[in-house]
C-alpha cells in the first residue's frame, strides 16, 4: 500500500507563481493601504504557464470576490522585524508583526479580497483574470487564487480594536486647469475610471504619518498606468485640500 509522506514543517517552500500583475498602480506610493479602498483600481492577473489552461478556472465566474494569496516583491528583506509601526496608528506606536497587515513580513504574504472581473484572453492569447478594488502593485507575483464564500468569510461581530472601521477622513481634491485638459485628452479604455481613481488615492493622502497635516510646498507624484500625476497638499485657515496639478 502506497503512503503519503508529510513535509517536515519546518522545510522550505517553494512557490511557483500562478499569475503576474499588470496593474494600475506602478509603484508604493499611493498604492491604497488595503484592498477596497477605491472602486476604480483595475488590474490584470496574466495567468502563467502551467496554469494558463481554463479548466482551472472553470466555475470561477459565479464568484462576486476572490481571495489573493500574493508576494510582496518589493519588500522582501533578508531579515525580518518583530515589530512595525502600522501607518493606522499614526505610525508612532509598535505593534507585533503577526498583529498588522505590514507588508515587511517573514515570508513576505499578503492576502487581499479583490472583485472578480472575468477570464479573458489577452491581444496576445495569454490568458488574463481581470480584477478590481484592489492594492496590487504592477509585477506582484499571485501565488493562488480562490473564490470568496460569504457566508464562512464574512464575520460581521469581528472586532480588532485599533482599526475596526474604514478610514472615512478624506481630503477635497481639487484638479487644476492643465490636469483637467490633460485629463480630457486621455483615452478612456486605456485609462479606466482614471479620475475616480487618482481622487480616491489622493484624498487619503498618501503621505507617510510623519508628513501628514504639515504645511508644506513639496510636490508628490505617483504613478498610475504609464502615466505621472503631481499634487500638492494645500493648507489654508479654514481647509486642508489636495490639488492635482497635471496628468501626463
Amino acid at each position: 500500500m502506497s503512503r503519503h509522506l508529510s513535509r517536515p514543517a519546518n522545510e522550505a517552500l517553494t512557490l511557483t507563481p500562478i499569475a503576474l500583475t499588470r496593474s494600475c498602480f506602478r509603484d508604493k506610493f499611493g498604492v491604497p493601504r488595503q484592498p477596497g479602498l477605491t472602486r476604480f483600481a483595475h488590474a490584470d492577473l496574466v495567468i502563467q504557464p502551467p496554469f494558463d489552461r481554463e479548466d482551472a478556472f472553470r466555475g470561477l465566474e459565479s464568484a462576486s470576490h476572490l481571495w489573493l494569496t500574493f508576494q510582496f516583491h518589493e519588500a522582501v528583506r533578508a531579515e525580518w522585524r518583530p515589530v512595525v509601526r502600522p501607518p493606522r496608528l499614526g505610525g508612532n506606536k509598535k505593534i507585533g508583526v503577526f498583529a498588522s497587515r505590514s507588508p515587511f513580513r517573514p515570508n513576505s504574504l499578503g492576502l487581499s479580497v479583490v472583485r472578480n472581473e472575468g477570464l479573458c484572453r489577452d491581444d496576445g492569447g495569454r490568458l488574463v483574470l481581470r480584477v478590481g478594488d484592489h492594492d496590487l502593485i504592477d509585477g506582484t507575483p499571485i501565488l493562488d487564487i480562490k473564490p470568496y464564500l460569504p457566508f464562512a468569510d464574512s464575520v460581521p461581530e469581528a472586532s480588532l480594536g485599533w482599526a475596526d472601521s474604514a478610514p472615512t477622513e478624506r481630503l477635497p481634491v481639487v484638479f487644476l486647469d492643465e490636469a483637467e485638459q490633460q485629463l480630457a485628452g486621455l483615452p478612456a479604455v486605456e485609462y479606466p475610471d482614471l479620475r475616480g481613481l487618482i481622487e480616491d488615492v489622493v484624498s487619503y493622502d498618501p503621505r507617510p504619518s510623519f508628513r501628514r497635516g504639515r504645511d508644506e510646498e513639496r510636490i508628490y507624484g505617483a504613478h498610475f498606468y504609464d502615466l505621472n500625476v503631481r499634487f500638492r497638499f494645500v493648507h489654508n485657515e479654514s481647509q486642508e485640500r489636495v490639488e492635482v496639478l497635471t496628468v501626463c
